[in-house]
């Protein structure tokens, strides 16, 4: 027995009203349809049998009477007794067909014309249903000639009788039929809406109430249905439902949280961009001193202001619209990757940072924005060596390569620290999910990924590590190679 367990809360058996015949009443209504069709079905053969069984009877009291007037002498029946004798037979006349001889045994008022033959000895099923029918609509007074098999060797026997009785008797038999079959229709209908109301339109009620009230407030946990134990579609359907309406529900809440983060981000970006303005002025002032340090020291901390200004700048743009289209040109990508790590590795980190890049290359792509993905992917690795101290293979190591491969410019960025966990790799990409560090909040990899897409490229992690032996994590931008 399946048991219901408690719906949430906001969420109302009653389903919503509507305009014109609901599911229940139209059930109930092709319920009542079915039942009378087969009620049809099974009416329509019965009344030929009806018909049939009923002239039978005639014609076997016409037997009895013709063994009457058979049995007596010639002339010696009176007319009164063959007068009661039709009368019991409800005929008119009594026919003996013996050979080629025709032996009227018995006549009372003979009619002038036979409007209706029924010979019953070559009746087929379809011939008997044709004139049952025909008989219920024929017009009254109607004179029909009955034939069939007769005793004592004759042919057969044939009665004229009145078609009245016959008909008369066929309405009383097709009243007590229709009677009947409304009333098995009522209680089929009646017990099979029961069953259909109980089995699937409350469950389905439950769904679709589930669903309109799960669509006034999606965010609302309270508001996902809770699965019956059905073992059925419908219980199929309820599982999947709560799967989904889960799924929705907590896509939605993420989708708040990181609006809300979006407008934090932005509100902190502008006033970031304020004070990195600042600072930029200041650090103009630093380059025109004479100390031979300061001149080292302010070109590489103007060029770090004004790409953190830039990258304000994007920010806030990025929380209006998508990311700025990549101005293309052709860039150095030793000369970047060495910037990259100026910027990602500190100076008393440890961390051997190895810059296998070919001098000689050079791709066509935004500086600005490939220099962004070469810094968040050192930097995790930064974090990720950091992390991982008691490294067994020798010291931290971070090595940027590239290579062309089949009109693509293949850049990997390795570590040897651990390696991505595996619960982290299914969702590598996506924003806020795959730092699996304390602090750390899961941008990174999401916008290096929009930017090496924005190139029509492609970043994936490595498995199998990268041609110099590093095995901790490997990450390979592909980007197209036009030349």
């Amino acid at each position: 027995m399946n048991t219901m367990r408690p719906m949430p809360a906001g969420v109302s058996e009653e389903p919503a009203r509507t305009r014109g015949f609901g599911l229940a009443s139209r059930v109930l209504a092709l319920l009542v349809g079915f039942v009378i069709l087969a009620e049809i079905a099974i009416y329509v053969p019965s009344i030929a049998n009806f018909r049939t069984n009923w002239l039978m009877t005639r014609l076997s009291a016409a037997y009895t009477a013709a063994l009457v007037l058979e049995a007596a002498p010639k002339g010696m029946v009176p007319a009164e007794l063959k007068r009661e004798l039709l009368d019991s037979v409800g005929a008119r006349m009594i026919v003996l067909q013996m050979g080629d001889a025709r032996h009227l045994l018995a006549v009372s008022d003979m009619p002038p014309a036979i409007d209706e033959t029924a010979a019953l000895r070559n009746y087929s099923a379809w011939e008997s249903v044709m004139a049952a029918l025909q008989a219920l609509v024929a017009p009254q007074g109607r004179i029909i000639d009955v034939k069939g098999p007769a005793p004592m060797g004759a042919n057969f026997i044939e009665i004229a009788m009145d078609e009245a009785p016959l008909k008369a008797a066929m309405r009383d038999y097709s009243e007590n039929i229709v009677l009947v079959s409304l009333f098995i229709s009522a209680i089929v209908a009646t017990c099979a809406a029961l069953a259909i109301n109980m089995m699937v339109l409350r469950p389905v009620r439950r769904l679709t109430s589930n669903v309109m009230a799960f669509a006034e407030r999606p965010e609302d946990a309270s508001r996902i249905i809770v699965p019956s134990r059905r073992t059925h579609e419908i219980g199929q359907a309820e599982r999947a439902l709560a799967v989904m309406e889960s799924a929705l529900a907590r896509e939605l809440r993420e989708k708040k949280h990181l609006a809300a983060l979006g407008l934090a981000v932005a509100k902190i970006s502008h006033e970031l961009r304020n004070m990195l303005a600042s600072a930029q002025l200041l650090s103009d002032r630093l380059a025109d001193l004479h100390d031979p340090l300061a001149k080292r020291l302010a070109p590489k901390l103007i060029g770090t202001l004004d790409r953190a200004i830039r990258f304000c700048q994007a920010t806030l743009a990025y929380g209006r619209a998508a990311e700025e289209a990549p101005k293309l040109q052709r860039i150095s990508l030793h000369k970047l990757a060495a910037e990259a790590i100026e910027g990602a590795v500190p100076g008393q980190s440890g961390i051997e940072a190895i810059n296998d890049m070919p001098r000689e290359m050079k791709i066509t792509a935004d500086r600005e924005q490939m220099f962004r993905v070469l810094l968040n992917l050192c930097r995790n690795a930064v974090e990720a060596l950091e992390g991982a101290r008691d490294n067994p293979d020798g010291p931290p190591r971070l090595r940027l390569s590239a290579r062309r491969e089949a009109g693509k410019v293949l850049i990997d960025v390795a570590d040897s620290g651990p390696g991505v966990p595996t619960a982290a790799r299914a969702r590598l990409f996506e924003p806020f999910q795959a730092s699996a560090r304390s602090g750390g909040s899961g941008l990174g990899l999401a916008i290096a990924a929009d930017l090496v897409r924005a190139h029509s490229g492609q970043i994936r992690l490595l498995d199998d590590g990268d041609s110099s032996g590093l095995r901790g994590a490997v990450f390979e931008v592909s980007l197209p190679d036009p030349q």
